[in-house]
């Protein structure tokens, strides 16, 4: 079994703000400082406030064995999304890059569109949205509707 403890570069534990970290892929991050910025006002619209959110990128392999690992469940995911404190938001929340590559294709979307989809999800769980029933998921979705428009415009 591989290490599923990612190692956070350039970083310190009192470290507060957004962190980007490839794990076990490449990935550009092409505006680290802008969807840091978005998220921030994502969190502060949602009536929150953040000391530390890092940003997990991996292979479906890495986040298959962190969902058997710490969730028990033995399926692919795009996301998972750990809470380390409530209010202000600390969390750890892991993105399978080829899960998104794959909703992308399958949504008939660009990859960095899904990408941003699934940052912000993550960011909604962690404002206390769910998704396990039909109206919660109709509700998430306009959610992230919404504040994808926020991030284009």
């Amino acid at each position: 079994m591989e290490n599923i403890d990612p190692f956070w570069p350039e970083t310190e534990d009192n470290d507060t703000g957004i962190f980007f970290t490839c794990h076990d892929v490449d990935l550009d991050i092409l505006d680290a400082d802008a969807w840091s910025t978005w998220i921030k006002e994502v969190i502060e619209e949602e009536g929150y406030e953040m000391t530390r959110i890092d940003y997990i990128f991996c292979s479906d392999e890495f986040l298959l064995e962190v969902n058997r690992t710490h969730l028990d469940h033995d399926f692919y995911t795009d996301i998972i999304t750990f809470p380390l404190n409530t209010n202000p938001i600390m969390a750890e929340i892991y993105i399978s890059v080829e899960r998104v590559k794959e909703n992308a294709t399958s949504y008939s979307v660009a990859f960095q569109d899904e990408l941003m989809r699934v940052i912000i999800h993550g960011i909604l769980h962690l404002c206390g949205y769910d998704d396990h029933e039909e109206t919660d998921i109709a509700f998430i979705r306009k959610k992230e509707a919404y504040y994808l428009k926020k991030l284009v415009s």
